[in-house]
């Protein structure tokens, strides 16, 4: 018998990115974690850390929050950081957990000493802005938060499981 999975889908754009088995973890409704091992094809090096098979992400959902926080590990289980990405609430449907990237990102190394923003040119590029103003607000106000927690040594404390 195997343990129940469920699918994870990424859309940029209005295309799908991505597509990802994932097991549940936990979910409360409001909160959904799944585990995943790194879905990319060999390693990724972003120059700043690198993703590559035997990673394992412990990914947090909300339905209620414009962002997704993946604690990055690898396959020993050591803690490389963790990878935000700063999305529209996500929608789980028939086995399918759906988040549409909206560009920005944020990396925070696993000591907290490095914290950046990421792929703002790209935001800026989307459109997005003139598109969805009010997607665009909510997604900047979502990355100055997620900012503001890494700066504070919070991410830890968000991505607590409760009950």
């Amino acid at each position: 018998m195997s343990a129940p999975s469920l699918e994870v889908r990424l859309v940029k754009a209005g295309k799908t990115k991505i597509r990802y088995p994932a097991a549940p973890v936990a979910d409360d409704g409001a909160h959904a974690v799944v585990r995943a091992a790194w879905a990319g094809e060999g390693v990724r090096d972003f120059g700043f850390v690198r993703f590559e098979p035997g990673d394992v992400f412990t990914e947090h959902y909300w339905r209620d929050r414009w962002y997704a926080v993946k604690e990055v590990r690898t396959g020993d289980g050591t803690l490389k950081g963790w990878y935000c990405d700063i999305t529209r609430p996500a929608v789980l449907a028939d086995g399918v957990l759906t988040v549409e990237d909206l560009d920005l990102d944020l990396w925070v190394s696993a000591d907290g000493g490095e914290i950046l923003r990421l792929d703002e040119d790209e935001f800026a590029d989307s459109g997005l802005a003139a598109r969805d103003p009010e997607a665009a607000d909510r997604a900047v106000r979502a990355l100055d938060e997620l900012e503001v927690l890494a700066r504070e040594g919070k991410l830890t404390e968000l991505t607590e499981l409760h009950g």
